[in-house]
């Protein structure tokens, strides 16, 4: 059942023409921003910085090799193409980026929003890029770098259900990851839910598709990934529950490389790459523009 949604989706993208690099969905006269190698925002032309031995970039450099912990089946953001057994997706570009200014190859490992600490903690990833949010709980584990992209907290029901806000969902079954910020939100905010965790919002999907939840809840672009693979879903109308600051997670006191991930996020939002990726990834479904965000880790979390 995942590979099939994740099929879905990859023929969403293939319908729209992405994975080709040429017109965008819905415009046939103009080229999708982002869609192609050759897009001049689509990758950066300044030479690597070669740097110290004994720093966390030098021994990257030399391994030739940077471990990037991303999600597998959360499309837009992080998914497995069953065609070309790609990982592809927003967060994925942004790990490109990083591997550029590096000079090395990515590789990329699925991380799970209960696992993603510990692969940094233990080492498994040199960096998290899995839409994982800032908060202060987290960054006594791990570094952070500032955001890279402000999603919010939403609800996903099937159309015509009857759940109108988080009041609504006394009682009703609600499916969330285990080890994402909503489990908490959804003990706090609705105590009467009946919660469903899970270990990836896949299994979220399959479970308010076949009737064995009410809800899902968690980051409106995720659920909006789920819209786009089954359109008999529909976002909850009404206010946000959480607003989510997605970081990159790194090794707890690695202030060096928390600077050259920040220097290179700043590079990549000022050259036209982030909105590239996300009309390539967001933009071109959703209808909505937007800007990279302005926050730093110190407006998210000011003790940090």
């Amino acid at each position: 059942m995942g590979q099939q949604r994740t099929r879905r989706w990859a023929a969403a993208l293939a319908a729209c023409s992405i994975a080709l690099g040429v017109a965008a969905c819905g415009d046939e006269e103009e080229e999708a921003p982002g869609a192609g190698a050759s897009t001049p925002a689509a990758t950066s032309t300044t030479p690597p910085e070669k740097f110290a031995a004994d720093t966390t970039m030098g021994k990257l450099q030399k391994k030739g090799e940077i471990t990037i912990g991303v999600k597998y089946d959360v499309p837009p953001f992080g998914f497995k193409n069953p065609s070309t057994g790609d990982i592809e997706g927003f967060d994925i570009d942004f790990g490109k980026a990083v591997a550029d200014a590096l000079g090395v190859k990515p590789k990329y490992i699925e991380a799970i929003s209960d696992n993603r600490i510990p692969f940094i903690t233990d080492g498994t990833a040199d960096l998290i890029l899995s839409t994982m949010t800032i908060n202060e709980e987290r960054v006594k584990e791990i570094n952070f770098t500032d955001p890279y992209f402000i999603a919010k907290g939403r609800i996903l029901q099937k159309k015509g259900g009857d759940i109108g806000g988080v009041e609504d969902l006394a009682g009703k079954r609600v499916c969330t990851a285990l080890g994402s910020t909503y489990e908490e939100t959804l003990k706090k905010e609705a105590p009467k839910a009946k919660l469903r965790l899970v270990d990836s919002y896949s299994e979220c999907l399959e479970l308010v598709q076949n009737g064995g939840v009410d809800a899902v809840s968690t980051d409106d672009v995720i659920l909006t990934g789920m819209i786009i693979q089954d359109d008999s879903l529909e976002l909850v109308e009404g206010e946000e529950l959480t607003t989510e600051p997605y970081g990159g997670g790194l090794k707890k006191g690695d202030t060096e490389f928390t600077e050259f991930l920040n220097g290179v996020l700043e590079k990549y939002e000022s050259d036209g790459r982030w909105k590239a990726a996300y009309q390539k990834w967001l933009g071109q479904y959703t209808g909505e523009k937007a800007e990279p965000p302005t926050q730093t880790l110190e407006d998210v979390v000011p003790a940090a």
